[in-house]
């Protein structure tokens, strides 16, 4: 595996947030998601009625960008990649529960506040699979940016 590929696989595990991109009826949308990282696969959780939700419904394909807030453009790192999003359920949605309760402790069977368990019964979860995956990386020259071959 190249280095570069290594990086943006550490990076994903270690940031929580990402931007994800829609474009639906109302035309196109921006809304920040926790996420869990498995390989390039992002799991996240949503409410069906949110807007971003809605535009998934109709059209899954989208885009999402993972990064800090730098205040110099020579510091900027991150990851842009455009892909899919489908509902989970069964066991992969077991399983993406159990991941995400890895990265964030205050969803894990009995440690989850009432108000938070009650919001999480009203919840779909979402698996954004890339089909395209770039690393901007400033700090190699203005503009740096590498594609990763995605599977």
């Amino acid at each position: 595996m190249s280095d570069v590929r290594e990086e943006v696989l550490g990076y994903l595990e270690t940031h929580h947030v990402m931007t994800l991109a829609t474009h639906g009826t109302q035309g196109p949308w921006a809304a920040a998601v926790f996420y869990v990282s498995n390989g390039f696969t992002l799991t996240f959780l949503s409410s069906p009625r949110t807007r971003h939700a809605q535009d998934l419904a109709n059209e899954p394909r989208c885009a999402a960008t993972i990064h800090e807030d730098y205040r110099e453009w020579k510091d900027i790192k991150g990851v842009q990649l455009e892909g899919r999003v489908t509902t989970i359920t069964g066991i992969r949605r077991i399983e993406a529960i159990r991941l995400y309760g890895e990265k964030f402790p205050l969803i894990r069977p009995g440690q989850t506040p009432a108000l938070i368990k009650a919001a999480l019964s009203r919840v779909t979860w979402y698996e954004l699979t890339p089909t395209r995956c770039f690393f901007v990386n400033n700090t190699k020259g203005f503009g740096h940016r590498d594609e990763i071959s995605l599977p």
